[in-house]
């Protein structure tokens, strides 16, 4: 939950050791397993980002992604490229004591692992969770996954002391290719996370729920199937704004993640921030760039989301809006 210090070296030592005996880093879904793992199971779950003397000043940055249809192979994408979405966010200080925390979507009417969740880490076991993620490449086939679920469990089953303790919104990226569906289902929340609610609730509600205390951001990349639908932009766009954004290659996910941060932290600016992956030997330069200049409009911050007149302001951001 949140402790220890992510090691590149620990990670290359376990890539190193997984080819030298064959071995898969998603070997839990690779294995046949047909069921969630029980350290990513929602039911009844709380995830937590919480400060402590090693990281006093947490940031929490939750990924929660499609692994249905062709957005199966994103995992693994995001797991080969872990050490840079840390190298960036730790040594280039885009954010203070980075949390991240992994999960992944299917559709609750259909498949038999809808809703997977991983714990906030600062250190290696988060590769640990994208391991036990298992990849289903199911989904329902008409252009719509459990989206909404996902948010929910993010509003009502995260806890952070970055918004207890200073008022300031972690960070949240769900990365898809099809829409959500109208409502969060009474009957599909009591089986997979354990609530008993009495009505269905509106996808509206749920996201004021979420940004109010998650900067929330849709990312719909190239290659999957739905990539450049105006239907799913659209969609998406209703609910976040110029937070629903494009990218044109599904390999610059982690780097868009991190900048994205950074944005939002006042870390940098979008230029500083493509100077540091062009240092870093980055090939996701063009695509990043293209995929946040919606974002940065000259200032160190984000663009406003569409909201509620209820929704809080973050008292910590000094009157800048952060997403």
């Amino acid at each position: 939950m949140g402790s220890g210090i992510w090691s590149t070296d620990v990670y290359d030592a376990a890539d190193r050791y997984r080819r030298r005996t064959g071995r898969s880093a998603f070997s839990y879904s690779d294995s046949g397993a047909r069921k969630v793992h029980p350290a990513l199971d929602p039911r009844d779950a709380l995830r937590e980002s919480r400060d402590s003397a090693e990281h006093p000043q947490s940031t929490p940055i939750a990924v929660l992604f499609d692994v249905t249809g062709s957005m199966g192979h994103v995992p693994r994408v995001l797991q080969s490229k872990l050490p840079q979405l840390l190298g960036l966010l730790l040594r280039q200080g885009y954010a203070k004591d980075p949390q991240v925390m992994f999960g992944a979507i299917g559709d609750a009417t259909c498949d038999r692992v809808p809703l997977q969740v991983g714990q906030f880490e600062s250190d290696n076991r988060m590769d640990d969770d994208l391991g036990r993620i298992v990849l289903e490449g199911g989904g329902g086939g008409q252009m719509t996954e459990s989206y909404e679920l996902a948010l929910y469990f993010m509003a009502r089953h995260t806890a952070t002391d970055s918004w207890d303790k200073r008022g300031r919104r972690g960070y949240l990226f769900i990365i898809g290719d099809e829409l959500a569906y109208p409502a969060v289902k009474t009957a599909e929340v009591a089986r997979l996370i354990g609530d008993d609610l009495r009505e269905d609730i509106p996808v509206r509600q749920v996201v004021d729920e979420v940004t109010a205390r998650w900067d929330t951001y849709y990312l719909l990349p190239a290659g999957s199937h739905y990539a450049g639908n105006r239907k799913v932009l659209d969609f998406w766009r209703g609910l976040l704004g110029q937070n629903a954004v494009e990218l044109d290659d599904l390999d610059a996910v982690c780097e868009t993640i991190a900048l994205t941060v950074g944005l939002g932290e006042q870390a940098i600016d979008l230029d500083a921030g493509l100077r540091d992956l062009d240092r870093a030997g980055s090939t996701a330069t063009r695509t990043v760039s293209k995929a946040l200049a919606r974002l940065d409009s000259g200032r160190r911050t984000v663009a406003t989301l569409p909201s509620s007149p209820a929704l809080p302001s973050s008292p910590a951001d000094g009157g800048v809006t952060r997403l």
